[in-house]
């Protein structure tokens, strides 16, 4: 008889924290950019034109920021190029190296526009901006679905998870954001943002249950693969159990008053939550999931790296992030947008 031991190999991780960035600011970016453009088609005295000054500044941060971490994420910014130098239209990131461009040019229009006080080319534009904002919601929920040897990625759930989460983070951001910006809290449509915030959670929520519903019915089988990991592993039931808390304190913060919300402290910790929540998504759906083995028991271990690939990337998007809301800003104060016009 003989004893075979079985080693597990060590290997590189496929996602690096830098595709959770990425991820998570260019969902931030397409959401917002579809507020946006809805709101430019509002009445001149309306709550979605006066919440334009917030999506239009988080619109501009995360459409520049969101491409820096996506060069970052491909290892070495010179490999890019090589998307455009090999025509691959089976593969959506080929698609997404068109898409992203275009979406970014659209984003920079769309805020001179604003900036401008030209409504009519901020409606052209923003019809434009919803178009290429959903292709690339499309594109980044389908990039991570169609990989079939993950269960828990390949489901038609993840894209919609994906956008959900992200437009969570975008109305965060925008709570975060007006504080900032002239005329303040004041100045913002904190009730409209909150029932914004209230319809992305009921959403949220039912996207749970239909996928849910579909697992027990045999019908998705990332619905078994999930209920295993919860009843096998205690982080997994760990994080299942802060995202129910979360989801609960969201919940109860959002039931305050608009005058409450407008406040420095309740916007704030609602505003960090609804952030939060977006990113930790992102970062069990790439980072958590690749520890789970595609064959074979137990978990792989991950070790978060110190340098540009781990915490150091991770906190250098961040100030990417902080320098450009505080020149955005500052900006705005120096140079304010120009009074509304019909002018194209």
């Amino acid at each position: 008889m003989q004893i075979s031991e079985l080693l597990t190999p060590v290997y590189d991780a496929a996602w690096l924290p830098w595709a959770v960035q990425y991820f998570f600011l260019i969902g931030i970016s397409a959401t917002t950019a579809l507020t946006a453009a809805f709101s430019a088609f509002g009445r001149a005295d309306s709550p979605a034109r006066r919440l334009l000054p917030a999506a239009v500044t988080v619109l501009l941060v995360s459409a520049i920021a969101a491409p820096v971490s996506l060069l970052a994420d491909l290892h070495q910014p010179g490999r890019f190029w090589h998307f455009y130098a090999h025509v691959t239209p089976w593969s959506w990131m080929w698609l997404g190296a068109l898409l992203l461009p275009v979406f970014v040019i659209l984003s920079l229009l769309f805020c001179a526009a604003w900036w401008r006080g030209r409504d009519s080319g901020m409606r052209a534009v923003g019809a434009a901006l919803a178009v290429s904002a959903l292709s690339i919601l499309v594109y980044t929920g389908a990039e991570v679905m169609v990989l079939r040897s993950r269960p828990l990625w390949h489901t038609v759930f993840l894209p919609v998870n994906f956008a959900l989460t992200a437009w969570l983070g975008s109305l965060g951001a925008m709570f975060l954001m007006g504080r900032w910006l002239p005329g303040g809290m004041r100045a913002m449509p904190v009730d409209m943002l909150r029932r914004l915030s209230l319809t992305a959670v009921a959403m949220m929520a039912l996207g749970a249950g239909a996928w849910a519903l579909l697992g027990m019915l045999g019908m998705d089988p990332s619905f078994d693969a999930a209920l295993r990991l919860f009843a096998e592993f205690p982080i997994w039931r760990i994080s299942l159990a802060g995202a129910v808390i979360t989801a609960f304190c969201m919940i109860a913060l959002l039931q305050r008053p608009a005058r409450t919300l407008a406040e420095s402290l309740p916007s704030a910790a609602l505003a960090l939550t609804m952030l939060a929540a977006a990113w930790i998504f992102r970062w069990v759906v790439f980072m958590s999931v690749q520890g789970v083995p595609k064959y074979g028991a137990g978990l792989y271990l991950y070790d978060m790296p110190w340098g540009s690939d781990g915490l150091l990337g991770m906190v250098g998007v961040l100030g990417l992030c902080v320098a450009l809301v505080a020149a955005v800003t500052y900006a705005l104060e120096l140079f304010p947008a120009r009074e509304r016009g019909t002018a194209a």
